[in-house]
């Protein structure tokens, strides 16, 4: 124990009530007799330490059992359902929520179409977005423990404004955590869309299981999230990942959507194609996938661009893994067999390059992650209120 800080009565009952209950959680179902013998706590302790929880509705007996004959004993479980986390996705088009439990098991999803790409029109689709999700899971709303939001910029930590906004009017410079949490009467923390993105990769996505990371989000814009040793890094000023910034003013390698298009039309005339101006990019990579040789042309300049994106940031933080997402980033059947190759050739020690598996759901499940880690806290703060 830290030196300075007494074992009150108060501090170990606080801390063997909590790994009760986290040994609750990693083995559930559990018996009694296999708490203690997990969590090196004595059987009568235990006892006291279950009648808490019990009370406090953050565990129940269950009468689920473990393989094998149960011989009489009481089994526990946490309770999934004592509080609830609504991750929130804002972009220029919709607003994606979903609500998840303590288990994280997501109760209930669905996207809202904006009607305009205004920070005034996002508030108000959150407000519907929240009542319509718990109709829709069951839940008691009073249940939500945190609100977590995804938005397309940079967030200031310390004052919970957006900057660095494009592609939704009237979000920049914005106190729209607090602004949230005056509508939804609840603790909202708002994060950057693509930090978000790489924390869902690693809780459920293709980066489980690894520590040091990348997620290139290739789309409209330019962005990044950076996992170094488990843990993300937003930077000084919370911009970190701004990829647009990168190139200091030379699009020649930009590999954004708007550039793919400005390629192809700079390429027209050199090569066959069935292509037609304005060049949609869904539409070249299609042409690609059927052999059209001006759209083989593009998608080849844009793997090159991606891999000069993701060659510096390997260099310098040496991830081990690069994961690909974003509306033409998620192109990985065209992209990845270009990409590879040329890391391998310009860097010792390439990563790994990887297509999302999440989808569009990207950013959601990471909001989900970083609410469920919060709530999971919170509930157990709560308990002696709540109890």
């Amino acid at each position: 124990m830290p030196s300075g800080r007494r074992a009150t009565p108060t501090l170990l009952r606080d801390l063997n009530e909590r790994t009760v209950l986290d040994t609750i959680r990693s083995g559930a179902p559990i018996s009694r007799a296999e708490i203690a013998r997990r969590s090196g706590i004595s059987k009568p302790t235990v006892s006291l330490a279950l009648q808490s929880l019990l009370q406090a509705d953050l565990v129940r007996e269950t009468a689920e059992r473990p393989d094998g004959p149960g011989y009489g004993a009481v089994y526990f479980e946490p309770v999934a359902e004592a509080a609830v986390v609504l991750g929130l996705d804002l972009g220029a088009r919709f607003v994606r929520g979903a609500l998840c439990d303590l288990a994280g098991e997501v109760r209930a999803r669905q996207d809202v179409e904006l009607q305009a790409a205004e920070a005034a029109e996002a508030v108000e689709a959150i407000e519907r977005l929240r009542s319509s999700l718990t109709e829709a899971s069951g839940l008691d709303p009073d249940r939500i423990d945190t609100v977590v939001v995804g938005v397309p910029g940079v967030v200031e930590r310390r004052t919970g404004i957006v900057r660095v906004v494009e592609n939704v009017a009237g979000l920049e410079g914005r106190a729209f955590e607090s602004e949230l949490e005056s509508t939804l009467d609840l603790p909202v923390r708002l994060e950057n869309d693509i930090n978000l993105a790489a924390l869902g990769e690693q809780w459920q996505g293709v980066a489980r299981g690894v520590s040091n990371f990348f997620f290139l989000s290739v789309g409209t814009g330019l962005g990044g999230g950076l996992v170094v040793d488990g843990e993300l890094r937003r930077g000084s000023k919370g911009a970190a990942g701004e990829l647009d910034f990168i190139r200091a003013g030379d699009d020649s390698t930009n590999p954004d959507a708007a550039a793919v298009s400005a390629y192809a039309a700079q390429l027209a005339g050199r090569y066959p194609t069935r292509l037609v101006a304005p060049y949609d990019v869904r539409a070249v990579f299609a042409a690609a996938r059927a052999g059209d040789e001006l759209a083989a042309a593009v998608v080849a300049e844009e793997a090159r661009r991606i891999a000069l994106h993701i060659a510096p940031i390997a260099a310098v933080a040496d991830v081990e893994l690069v994961v690909l997402g974003g509306g033409v980033g998620s192109n990985g059947d065209l992209l990845l067999e270009a990409i590879r190759p040329l890391l391998a050739g310009w860097l010792p020690y390439p990563p790994r390059v990887e297509v999302s598996s999440l989808g569009d759901g990207v950013v959601l499940t990471g909001a989900l992650a970083v609410g469920l880690r919060a709530a999971l806290d919170s509930v157990f703060a709560r308990r002696r209120v709540t109890a």
